[in-house]
């Protein structure tokens, strides 16, 4: 049995869901399912008034054109919409998908505000 037929990836992203570069990064890993999490980020002010339904649309309608193209580039694949917050997100995604690698995709240094905390230390 190869690598590839074992292998599950676990993918959190935002707005770089549907980007080119995420979905190579995807094709290189030899995944054999992919199961990806888009966060539902809210701002501050819908958050504080629990206004949490626009973060979900955009969120789910992000990771419905993600999966449709990781699906026609031939990948079992599967979704989520996830908390705001990406690390429990990516915490909670993993409780159901025991994942054998992570892709983080999110914006260069100086415009994300995942790298700017953190993210990707504290998900080591």
């Amino acid at each position: 049995m190869s690598e590839r037929a074992n292998k599950r990836v676990l993918v959190v992203a935002n707005e770089t869901v549907e980007g080119d570069v995420l979905h190579e990064a995807i094709g290189t890993t030899g995944a054999a399912e992919v199961h990806v999490v888009a966060p539902a980020l809210n701002s501050r002010l819908r958050h504080w008034f629990s206004d949490e339904d626009e973060a979900q649309r955009v969120a789910q309608d992000r990771l419905s054109a993600c999966l449709q193209r990781v699906r026609e580039a031939g990948l079992d694949a599967r979704g989520s919409v996830g908390d705001g917050d990406p690390f429990q997100a990516l915490s909670d995604a993993l409780r159901f998908f025991p994942a054998d690698e992570i892709v983080i995709a999110t914006h260069p240094e100086g415009r994300s505000h995942w790298l700017a905390r953190h993210l990707v230390e504290r998900a080591r």
